[in-house]
């Protein structure tokens, strides 16, 4: 099942009966996969060193920014990126997924308390589930059983969509070469084409040998052609995009040296979805000379470490709001509306939704807001509009 979400146009493409190398001229390949040196990817070392260097500055700022605080703020700052990751790896396939449903379903594995938790879905719990095992079990050596209990995790039902796919199985090529595509019914553009089916033992058993070795490249670089490598394969039916991603996490926690993670790649890459296609068909079209590509990447790393240091600065700013409004009598309604507006309310704080999120009355939701300008935790919006709306009283600025 090939898809190149940026254009959202097409979910499946099957070319049946067109051999796998119909566009093969002598002495010329299309695709990396097919270079008579595949898998030798090369690429110029000295070139990379700033980049990389860079990626690895920014993450140490970070985790050094995280030793200095508390147990729980590191969980909370975790619970952010890991919920981040989830969602977004997602969203670059065009599926939605409910923020609330997978922040607890996060929450509950890492022991977070975030004052109640949303009901189980077990879509969201089977994306979890892959990102904590690929995170938090980073050591743990990969093995075609792994990846299968990943790909059944993402497709519990054996569907994707409306289409049966063959689930925790390499892909059959049944219907044809698996290709990603995008356009409409009778004018979709190949943007790329994988190995075939009967190729896939072999080459999955050399990447999974390659992943559980202690290889010379450096730990960032191997993380970068992880990715690559994987959704190069394509190997299953649906589901490759977000199992590469979570190959990335995998191999760059184990880079990190830690388990937990403080920033999204997947978030990033949703970010730049454009650039990240352009530069992943480009590659999948080129030599085996990969530099641009890990250059790219290690770009793109630095600044989803980059963004994680303003998500950290959330974590503290909470940490020091609830510090201050300590002393003030509260019920759990109120926590958890406050609670959502310090993580971000995506619209106006108004006494309808505040019932609507603290599920209670109107009359609640106006006995609770007004308790709260009482004490001075809310005031009311200078913004105008047809119903009052309310926002924190600058504590966080004090």
């Amino acid at each position: 099942m090939g898809i190149f979400p940026a254009f959202h146009a097409v979910k499946i493409a099957y070319a049946a009966n067109i051999p796998h190398n119909h566009r093969m001229k002598r002495g010329e390949y299309t695709y990396i996969w097919q270079a008579d040196d595949w898998p030798n990817w090369r690429y110029d070392l000295a070139r990379l060193a700033e980049p990389m260097a860079a990626a690895s500055r920014a993450q140490g700022v970070l985790l050094g920014r995280l030793a200095d605080v508390g147990m729980a703020l590191r969980n909370e700052a975790s619970l952010v990126a890991l919920t981040e990751d989830v969602i977004n790896t997602s969203e670059i396939e065009g599926e939605h997924l409910n923020v609330a449903s997978v922040r607890s379903s996060i929450a509950r594995r890492l022991g977070v308390d975030i004052g109640g938790l949303a009901p189980v879905d077990r879509h969201v719990e089977g994306v979890v589930d892959m990102e904590l095992d690929a995170t938090g079990h980073c050591r743990v050596p990969v093995s075609k059983e792994r990846f299968f209990g990943w790909h059944a995790a993402l497709f519990p039902t054996g569907y994707a969509g409306l289409s049966r796919i063959n689930v925790a199985a390499w892909r059959d090529d049944a219907r044809g070469p698996m290709q990603v595509v995008s356009g409409p019914i009778g004018r979709q553009r190949v943007h790329f084409e994988a190995p075939p089916a009967e190729r896939l033992e072999f080459e999955m058993t050399r990447f999974i040998d390659w992943l559980n070795a202690d290889t010379s490249e450096p730990p960032l670089i191997k993380a970068a052609l992880g990715h690559l490598w994987f959704v190069t394969l394509h190997p299953f039916d649906d589901g490759n995009g977000r199992i590469a991603r979570a190959i990335g996490d995998l191999l760059l926690a184990r880079a990190d040296g830690s388990p937990q993670r403080f920033y999204s790649l997947s978030a990033q890459i949703q970010r730049e979805r454009k650039a990240y296609y352009d530069i992943l068909e480009r590659t999948q079209k080129s030599s085996l000379e990969v530099t641009e590509w890990l250059a790219w990447f290690l770009a793109m790393l630095q600044r989803a470490v980059d963004q994680a240091q303003h998500t950290l600065d959330k974590v503290l700013a909470k940490m020091r709001f609830w510090q201050r409004v300590a002393g003030k009598p509260m019920n759990e309604r109120q926590v958890k509306v406050l609670n959502r507006l310090l993580d971000g309310l995506d619209s106006k704080l108004t006494s309808s939704k505040w019932a609507a999120i603290a599920k209670c009355s109107a009359d609640t939701a106006l006995r609770d807001i007004h308790e709260l300008l009482e004490h001075g935790v809310l005031r009311k919006s200078a913004a105008g509009g047809r119903s009052t709306s309310y926002e924190l009283n600058d504590v966080l600025e004090r």
